[in-house]
């Protein structure tokens, strides 16, 4: 994104290549405008997220009110266990007065499993699922790995559509 951040955008904080691929083929769809999305570096896992945002966002967050962000975790659920657990945990960091403007997404599981499942590289599972914006209702939304996203991107798509979405 050219240097702007008094205009709406989106800070995108993967927590690993995988997931940082996925953000970078997000943003290759006609369906977004690109400009309006920062992707970081992915840290490491989702407590080292957890902590960027902490230190480096959300004073970025306070002073730009137009800045909306997105942590993009692993849930790292198997067998049978709730991805409640870690969204609770992630959640409960974010500061009250930012709450409206941070989301948590990601793969039930890992993105390897989806990456699997799909038959797609990790740039094409993220261009695939920005074709779903704005009514964020496609195919693979839907996938069992990534339908509990639902909550989150009814409340996103609500904050970002305005300058998010082109068509």
């Amino acid at each position: 994104m050219s240097g702007n951040r008094e205009k709406p955008h989106i800070i995108v904080l993967p927590e690993d290549e995988a997931n940082e691929k996925i953000a970078n083929g997000f943003i290759l769809s006609l369906n977004i405008n690109a400009r309006s999305i920062i992707i970081d570096k992915y840290t490491g896992g989702w407590r080292k997220v957890v902590s960027k945002f902490l230190d480096q966002l959300v004073p970025e967050m306070r002073k730009y009110r137009a800045c909306v962000a997105v942590l993009l975790i692993d849930f790292d659920c198997y067998e049978g266990s709730s991805h409640q657990n870690r969204l609770h945990q992630v959640t409960r960091e974010i500061p009250d007065d930012l709450k409206n403007r941070v989301f948590v997404l990601g793969v039930l599981s890992e993105p390897e499993k989806l990456r699997s499942k799909c038959r797609m590289s990790f740039e094409k599972i993220g261009e695939t699922l920005a074709e779903g914006c704005p009514d964020n209702i496609n195919g693979l939304w839907m996938d069992e790995l990534l339908k509990h996203n639902q909550d989150e991107l009814s409340r996103i798509l609500l904050a970002v559509r305005p300058f998010l979405c082109c068509v």
